[in-house]
């Protein structure tokens, strides 16, 4: 059970991350994006400081001591999201937003180069075969809702679309091997402990970021944030509650098997559609389904 914590901690956070994307959807058509973004942060925050409490508490251990490489990594993970986030947004102003989106959903694939390149972590054989199935399976989803023929991404291949769409991908990959090393750099061993130290460290400088840009660029926000507290109370549990998921299973297992994992999420949300929507799906959303399942599954056996 434990040696597999890492999938069900995964399987949470990707329900969390869906039901929190809608609450955030509510909340944009009355906040700007940023100050929508800020709502996951600011009102996540204290859920985030509650759980790290409570678990310290629960295990009778004091807070982990801090070290350089600790914040070194903490702060790049804080802003790499930061800014892929901003990036997926600005990609809604582009015209062909559709080909960026694309590009972006090879994040898994790009977590898995960088962190062998760069972060030392190794990906075996059938990891491999499942990241790269399981992408191929998001890239032919995200061409069939978006209704673009492959053909134009080879075409488009260096549009400005697509680069912002891979430096967002890249910069979500750096986030989460980024978190993934400040965490286990504290050099503990209860790894919830480590998990949460993480995410309130990262949320405390993200939702300073955040507020610091909401201030500048419109304080009005703040008033809609008031207006709406309830939504925005829900959205920062269940992004709290998404991330202690995201957080732990990355301090359990590597990045890429976990964002890999993750992608499961485009599966439910195809079914739920399908299922309860009663929404047809053409051959290819059901090839890219088939394709999502069983990287997923190769992933599973491979872990």
């Amino acid at each position: 059970m434990s040696a597999h914590l890492w999938i069900f901690l995964t399987l949470f956070a990707v329900v969390m991350q869906t039901v929190r994307t809608a609450g955030q959807k509510h909340l944009s058509a009355h906040m700007d994006p940023v100050a929508a973004t800020l709502v996951r942060f600011l009102f996540g925050l204290p859920f985030a400081t509650a759980y790290v409490l409570a678990v310290s508490r629960w295990y009778q251990a004091a807070l982990p001591q801090t070290n350089a490489t600790f914040w070194i990594f903490a702060v790049i993970a804080s802003v790499t999201q930061v800014v892929a986030t901003a990036l997926l947004i600005y990609l809604f102003s582009l015209r062909n937003f559709a080909v960026g989106t694309t590009y972006a959903r090879t994040e898994a694939f790009l977590t898995a180069l960088v962190g062998a390149l760069i972060f030392g972590e190794l990906i075996t054989l059938p990891g491999w075969t499942a990241i790269l199935v399981s992408v191929s399976g998001v890239v032919v989803l995200t061409i069939a809702r978006s209704q673009i023929e492959a053909i134009t991404l080879v075409q488009r291949l260096w549009n400005p679309a697509a680069a912002v769409g891979l430096a967002s991908g890249l910069c979500f990959a750096l986030a989460s091997l980024s978190l993934r090393r400040a965490s286990l750099s504290l050099e503990i061993n209860n790894f919830q402990l480590s998990a949460g130290m993480t995410l309130v460290t990262m949320v405390t400088i993200q939702t300073a970021m955040t507020a610091s840009y909401v201030v500048i660029k419109d304080a009005r926000q703040f008033a809609a944030m008031f207006q709406h507290w309830r939504a925005c109370l829900f959205v920062g549990l269940t992004s709290a509650l998404g991330s202690i998921g995201w957080f732990t299973a990355m301090t359990l297992e590597r990045a890429a098997y976990v964002k890999a994992l993750g992608q499961v999420e485009f599966v439910f949300a195809l079914g739920v559609s399908t299922f309860f929507f009663r929404e047809r799906s053409n051959a290819l959303e059901l090839s890219a389904m088939a394709l999502i399942a069983a990287g997923v599954l190769v992933l599973v056996l491979a872990g």
